[in-house]
């Protein structure tokens, strides 16, 4: 019960990494906001996780939505502990020349944009209480670019570079920031990182990784526990690589 007495919001919360950390959370005692915006399937993880679970719908990209996220946290919690940071996009396998500046504007929105609005309303309170643990889920990609992924990989070294900076700011305040950088897993953006999910795409895509196997929602879980829990007290900017050997 490595969270016991802790209050987290995790965006992206209902599915995929977002779910399995929201399942370990949950599991090593924690109070967790389900935070999606998808609300039906927010809604549904936290039927599923039981009543230490609160669904919220929110749009991590819009202020005013996260300013209602926060409200949210506060009614059902009193107190925010650890904020995961995991919704995401990506665009297609593209030419960097070819993406649309509609679909740049929303990864840089989702990926990007939504950090500073956790932090813009979120810092304060957890500086008003000297402490605070805030968890940026990057990317392999951020570390070790893919062609065709080119502004998705951009948008997730923003976010190992916002970690870093916002942990070297934050620390005497008591605030932890370190950040996941999964390879791919399971999720609802395989298909797009891949361009087609076909056992020959896998094939392909698998060969890069050392460990032979995608990144399982379990695995985010299991390091984002440890990142939020006091056991990792001494650990803030942190870029940690859940990525079975690719960045090697």
């Amino acid at each position: 019960m490595r969270l016991e007495g802790k209050t987290a919001i995790i965006t992206g919360g209902a599915q995929g990494f977002g779910g399995g950390i929201v399942d370990k959370f949950i599991a090593e005692g924690a109070k967790v906001l389900v935070a999606d915006i998808q609300g039906d399937k927010a809604r549904a993880k936290a039927a599923e996780v039981g009543n230490a679970a609160t669904p919220c719908e929110v749009d991590v990209a819009d202020n005013g939505s996260v300013k209602a996220m926060m409200d949210t946290a506060m009614e059902a919690f009193g107190h925010v502990d650890i904020i995961v940071n995991n919704a995401g996009v990506t665009h297609l396998p593209t030419l960097m020349e070819d993406v649309e500046d509609d679909m740049f504007d929303r990864v840089m929105a989702v990926n990007c944009k939504s950090i500073y609005l956790a932090a813009r309303h979120f810092v304060p309170h957890m500086k008003s209480r000297g402490t605070g643990s805030i968890i940026n889920v990057a990317s392999t990609a951020g570390l070790s670019p893919r062609p065709k992924l080119n502004w998705y990989n951009a948008s997730k070294g923003w976010v190992i570079t916002a970690t870093k900076a916002m942990a070297v700011e934050l620390a005497p305040a008591g605030i932890r920031v370190n950040a996941l950088c999964p390879v791919a897993g399971e999720t609802p953006l395989l298909s797009s990182f891949m361009g087609e999910d076909t056992p020959e795409m896998r094939a392909k895509f698998l060969a890069t990784i050392p460990l032979g196997r995608f990144s399982t929602a379990e695995d985010m879980g299991n390091c984002a526990c440890f990142l939020a829990s006091d056991e990792a007290s001494m650990v803030t900017g942190v870029a940690m690589e859940v990525d079975g050997g690719r960045c090697i």
